[in-house]
């Protein structure tokens, strides 16, 4: 493969996965077709074309997810497809009735607009470890001893108590869209394209645009002191036992190892590091004691462990633990916004 004659698009481009994965891409000498939704974004655009290799090697394309078929010029021609973008607000007005269908029917047209393309070797999913509790389906609310690409969430389990609607359509969103992509594997129609989808816990680091992501504010939502992120993560807890964290750096470079394989398809599990919110402040409170956090030191002690990985067994490294997660998320807040907010 050589990269300078070797096309990729990059589905949401300005998002904190895309935006980074575009960046290491153009790094990587690859040539690269980034989606928007809105090209008259102007912040995000020229944050986008400031990459070095922009000039030469990044074309943007407006598309939206409620209107997947816009997606079709971005796709054509490229050899790899990196499927990021994804509806976080459902926006009325359009023939979806909901953030679900908006997902589902986004990831359908995509994979078929890349079979149709006759030049796409690989689709690469971008999935969400919220796909993936390791919750017993007998209705227990136990837990299995292993986290790994085997586990599905339960999408009716009685013990699930979804704290906001938002949780509940983005889980069974991503869940539903990974699935559906997957199938393509072993579809005749599909034959020719390997799907991957890549299941990634929660995203820590530097962002590169302009605002701190939701994954950002969910692991410093202790340290914030913002009730309504750490509801999320407590959330996260109580449907897979544990938060998988994994650093934004080791995401993006998983993505790429996904495309520079010889040959990939599957599901593959994304995170090195499995801890509970108690560790988290724990970890927080001992390095930045300058920030109060201690009535989130006690928690539920999950004993669930990751199961073998997958990807490591394909040969990729992560190069970030845990820790550096937690600290590049601190750094890149106050660099953003001056201090911690409390």
């Amino acid at each position: 493969m050589v990269k300078g004659n070797c096309k990729v698009c990059v589905t949401g481009g300005a998002g904190y996965i895309g935006s980074s994965l575009v960046k290491k891409l153009l790094n990587e000498g690859y040539t690269v077709h980034a989606t928007l939704r809105n090209l008259n974004d102007q912040t995000k655009v020229d944050i986008l074309k400031s990459f070095p290799g922009a000039e030469q090697r990044l074309k943007l394309f407006e598309a939206d997810m409620y209107k997947a078929e816009e997606y079709e010029p971005a796709i054509q021609g490229c050899e790899f497809v990196f499927h990021v973008a994804t509806p976080m607000l459902h926006t009325e007005g359009h023939k979806h009735k909901n953030m679900i269908d908006a997902t589902l029917d986004g990831a359908r047209i995509i994979a078929s607009t890349c079979i149709r393309s006759k030049t796409v070797r690989r689709l690469i999913y971008t999935a969400s470890v919220m796909s993936s509790s390791p919750l017993k389906e007998d209705g227990s609310g136990n837990f299995k001893d292993f986290m790994d690409e085997t586990c599905w969430t339960p999408l009716n389990h009685p013990t699930i108590d979804y704290n906001h609607n938002f949780l509940k359509e983005y889980i069974k969103a991503k869940t539903l869209s990974e699935k559906e992509l997957l199938s393509f594997n072993n579809n005749d129609v599909g034959v020719g394209m390997e799907v991957v989808t890549l299941v990634c816990g929660l995203v820590g680091g530097e962002c590169l645009m302009p605002y701190t992501p939701g994954s950002v504010t969910g692991i410093l939502s202790q340290l914030l002191n913002d009730e309504y992120s750490h509801d999320s993560l407590k959330f996260m807890e109580g449907l897979l036992g544990k938060v998988p964290i994994v650093h934004i750096e080791d995401v993006s470079n998983a993505l790429i190892f996904c495309m520079e394989a010889i040959s990939m398809s599957g599901r593959f599990l994304c995170t090195n590091a499995y801890v509970s919110n108690a560790d988290i402040a724990s970890y927080c409170q001992n390095k930045y004691p300058q920030y109060s956090i201690k009535k989130y030191l006690e928690g539920p002690k999950g004993e669930t462990k990751l199961g073998p990985s997958l990807l490591n067994e394909k040969g990729f490294k992560y190069e970030f633990d845990w820790h550096l997660v937690l600290d590049d998320c601190i750094n890149n807040y106050i660099n953003k916004n001056g201090d911690l907010k409390l």
